[in-house]
């Protein structure tokens, strides 16, 4: 059976550092920085008092405030991103078979952090549990998709993908099946995360996962420098519209790039640490390439995974020095979290759309915080000094998860 060809025809953002796809682009290639003092509750008794949070997002503008209560913060996040990329790839024309449209997309918390804050109203009145009637509505994770199928009547496979920080890269390649294999004309995919709440900072303090840098946090995020101390907190989501390459063009569709393959793999080694040689994240892209037919030295460019874990830096880095060798030399490398910082199970949907927009547009954007480079870490190009321009062909965008799993993303600059 001959696979079908997988394009993007519509994108959309909320990030740390931008609204919209547009303004998310912009600012990356600007260098923005999405730190910022955290705001949603008091810190005062938290390890980390810093975080990327979306600034003047408001859910009133997509839906009224009554549908608004029954949505967990993952959702709200959803709906936004989804709304610009579903207007992108103008999926509300005729034509369109709503039969042949699924949803797909990666949450790694889901609706558990904002419904803590439900927990705190938990009551006793004469013995009677009394909890808010959407309590279950916006723990539920399903409902990110649940809510988008009903918003815009696609009745295509719907559900949600759970592998942590690699859910929405498990997301793009379920629904990157579903077109491959004639099961769907068009998917809605990607990641949605909410987790800048007390039980998620306070929860990944606990693990030591998170940089404690009060005192210097705008330059926490700090992927491959020296002094990396944890990962920085962000939250947004990053929604891609997914289509079969002659149903794009029968429609004439804006294609911004074409999605090769997704590499998956698990580490089998640690709940929390990478396997130190980065075996099970090279082998990840090894599988990418495979699947897709492409050679090592045909890839120019790496969206790392990158989250300014000590650990985490250099096992990504030896892993794709076992699959690039000396053609590291002539490739391109950034860490878009060192501006947004870790959206978690939206991270890898995000850093999709930047390689996404690096292929079509022929540059990149500058890792920040790059002032001095680990000396373990290998002297390659991390765009530390500016955007980078270059013809960019091949791009992999990789994502690790707590857990062991892998997924390294495979993208093509679009070629009829």
């Amino acid at each position: 059976m001959e696979l079908k060809r997988v394009v993007v025809t519509g994108l959309g953002a909320l990030t740390p550092v931008g609204l919209s796809v547009p303004d998310f682009w912009q600012n990356v290639l600007a260098g923005s920085n999405g730190v910022c003092a955290i705001t949603r509750f008091n810190t005062e008794n938290y390890k980390t008092k810093f975080a990327c949070e979306l600034k003047n997002f408001d859910i009133n503008a997509y839906v009224d405030a009554k549908e608004a209560r029954k949505l967990s913060g993952s959702a709200q996040y959803a709906i936004g991103a989804a709304q610009e990329a579903v207007r992108d790839a103008r999926l509300l024309d005729e034509g369109i078979n709503p039969d042949r449209v699924g949803i797909v997309v990666g949450s790694g918390i889901g609706g558990a952090a904002t419904t803590v804050n439900d927990l705190k109203d938990f009551s006793f009145d004469g013995g009677v549990p009394r909890f808010s009637p959407f309590f279950i509505l916006k723990t539920l994770s399903n409902m990110i998709v649940g809510t988008l199928s009903i918003r815009y009547g696609f009745r295509g496979p719907s559900y949600v993908t759970t592998s942590a920080c690699a859910s929405a890269a498990n997301a793009m390649m379920d629904a990157c099946h579903f077109i491959q294999l004639g099961k769907a004309d068009i998917m809605l995919t990607g990641g949605s995360e909410a987790a800048i709440e007390p039980v998620g900072i306070g929860g990944f303090n606990a693990m030591r996962a998170l940089s404690t840098r009060n005192d210097d946090m705008f330059t926490a995020s700090r992927p491959f420098s020296v002094g990396r101390d944890g990962f920085v907190m962000g939250e947004g989501a990053g929604i891609l519209v997914l289509e079969e390459l002659e149903h794009a063009l029968r429609r004439n569709a804006t294609i911004y790039a074409e999605l090769l393959s997704v590499g998956q793999t698990s580490d089998a080694y640690h709940v929390t640490s990478p396997c130190p040689d980065g075996a099970g994240a090279s082998a990840a892209m090894h599988h990418a390439l495979v699947d897709a037919g492409v050679q090592p030295e045909d890839i120019d460019y790496v969206n790392m995974h990158g989250t300014s874990t000590p650990q985490g830096d250099l096992a990504e880095c030896r892993a794709v020095e076992t699959i690039f060798g000396a053609h590291t030399s002539k490739m391109v490398f950034n860490s878009t979290k060192s501006m947004i910082g870790h959206m978690l199970g939206a991270g890898a949907a995000v850093e999709s759309i930047v390689t996404i927009l690096s292929l079509k547009n022929g540059i990149t954007h500058p890792t920040i915080n790059l002032q001095e480079r680990d000396p373990e870490i290998p002297d390659w190009n991390f765009c530390a000094h500016g955007p980078v321009k270059a013809p960019f062909r091949y791009a992999l965008c990789n994502a690790f998860g707590f857990g062991g799993h892998n997924a390294s993303i495979l993208f093509r600059k679009f070629e009829k």
